[in-house]
């Protein structure tokens, strides 16, 4: 079973559990109807943004879905260098979750890379509840905040209400950045 129908699997469980139908589900997650069936279903794979909401809407922690595994940690988290829950959602974005052990977290903190765009690139803007905080550590990004341009450098950061809807462009290059969500 692959990554992304393993997910699917909790989803579909945890809606189950919950007593909630699929629409009510994916209106609670901020989609339609026939996008989060896909996703119950295992055949369209998962923006953050979704797999965010849709945690929310399920009352667990994003690790949940992830890993199939509640945070155990209290207290302080240590990750190493090159260390932390790795996954991939879409081609280009590969996160490691910075803190995925602890429990009750009032903040997801992430290594983000997004790879090098092709000059054609077509990505949806995605939005969720919170904040989120992104400081770039190598390289360069285009990103586009409720329909503006924002171009981010090595040593630059934006804060934002991340209800606005927003996606992530590398165009020069691989680019790599620390994002933080807040709950």
């Amino acid at each position: 079973m692959s990554q992304i129908q393993e997910i699917a699997f909790r989803i579909r469980d945890l809606r189950e559990t919950l007593a909630l139908t699929q629409e009510q589900a994916a209106q609670k997650s901020g989609m339609t109807a026939a996008e989060y069936a896909a996703y119950e279903l295992g055949e369209s794979d998962f923006s953050f943004s979704h797999l965010f909401n849709i945690a929310e809407t399920l009352k667990v922690d994003i690790s949940d879905l992830l890993t199939g595994e509640s945070p155990k940690l209290r207290g302080y988290i240590v990750t190493r260098r090159g260390e932390g829950l790795a996954f991939d959602r879409r081609k280009q974005y590969h996160y490691h979750h910075l803190a995925y052990n602890f429990k009750d977290k009032k903040a997801e903190p992430f290594l983000v890379t997004v790879e090098k765009d092709k000059p054609d690139a077509a990505k949806q803007a995605h939005s969720h509840d919170g904040q989120e905080f992104d400081y770039i550590l190598t390289g360069s990004m285009r990103l586009n905040l409720g329909g503006n341009d924002i171009w981010l450098r090595e040593g630059d950061s934006v804060y934002y209400d991340s209800n606005l809807p927003h996606v992530m462009y590398a165009p020069e290059g691989d680019c790599r950045f620390l994002a933080v969500v807040i709950k």
